[in-house]
């Protein structure tokens, strides 16, 4: 997996490309709260992730309550329709703010 991070309008965005899964979550595990602990907003861009294992599942989870623990916000971008149908499986599209791109998380956060 590859994790790259860049600041845009104020927002930390946290790119991911590769699969999300028990090989390589604790990738994003060892990125993923710290960040969003220490940003106010952080945008989550997905779109070079085609798959998300529950390992990447928990992780996910494990950012968004970090992010609201700290009072801070978490969106999640780029998501493939396979990554969507688990999300929507799971109940995770209900849990985090989805949009279709950076340049709309980026305006959700004003």
């Amino acid at each position: 997996m590859d994790i790259s991070e860049n600041s845009r309008d104020g927002a930390l965005v946290i790119s991911a490309a590769g699969r999300i899964d028990s090989t390589t979550a604790g990738e994003l595990e060892a990125v993923l709260p710290g960040r969003v602990r220490d940003h106010g907003a952080v945008v989550l861009d997905l779109s070079g992730v085609p798959y998300v294992s529950s390992a990447g599942l928990r992780v996910l989870l494990i950012g968004a309550k970090a992010a609201k623990a700290a009072g801070h916000r978490l969106i999640i971008t780029g998501v493939a329709p396979a990554v969507r149908e688990v999300f929507d499986i799971s109940g995770f599209s209900k849990i985090f703010t989805i949009e279709a791109d950076i340049e709309s998380a980026l305006a959700a956060i004003g």
